[in-house]
């Protein structure tokens, strides 16, 4: 999906404040067909105190993406769904794979500091095998009184 709206990354762009008929309007359909794909689990809107739908610019772009899927490359919507459903969880793990990258980053920098440290006389870390991946701390005992 593309975000074609500026401020994708906003919070106020998952924001549900967009009445049924703004965002069908923004969407290029009819209010009935927000809620015929609402009822088929395409879109899920939120729900004002009174009941009525509230969406989001991102599931404006969502319902784009779903039109776009149906009309012009001629899928129906249990395939629009199933494409919707593993491009979320591609999202979800993409998402993952940078945290992940991220923490492996931080690890890496600590581990060199730490090894800069060992190399310090009178340092109190004392290097191991290199294939090793414990670090060994070393603390000379206080007398005793």
């Amino acid at each position: 999906m593309s975000n074609e709206f500026v401020g994708a990354s906003d919070p106020a762009y998952e924001a549900k404040v967009l009445m049924i008929s703004v965002a069908a309007r923004m969407a290029g359909m009819h209010p009935q067909t927000l809620r015929q794909y609402d009822r088929l689990g395409l879109v899920q809107p939120g729900r004002a105190a009174g009941g009525g739908r509230r969406y989001s610019v991102r599931d404006v772009v969502l319902l784009r993406e779903v039109q776009r899927l149906s009309q012009d490359d001629g899928i129906n919507l249990a395939g629009v769904k199933r494409i919707i459903g593993l491009e979320r969880l591609l999202e979800q793990a993409q998402q993952r794979v940078a945290r992940l990258e991220a923490e492996l980053d931080a690890a890496y920098r600590r581990i060199a500091e730490l090894e800069a440290l060992a190399r310090f006389p009178g340092s109190e870390l004392v290097p191991t095998n290199r294939t090793s991946t414990a670090l060994v701390v070393w603390r000379p005992r206080r007398p005793e009184r």
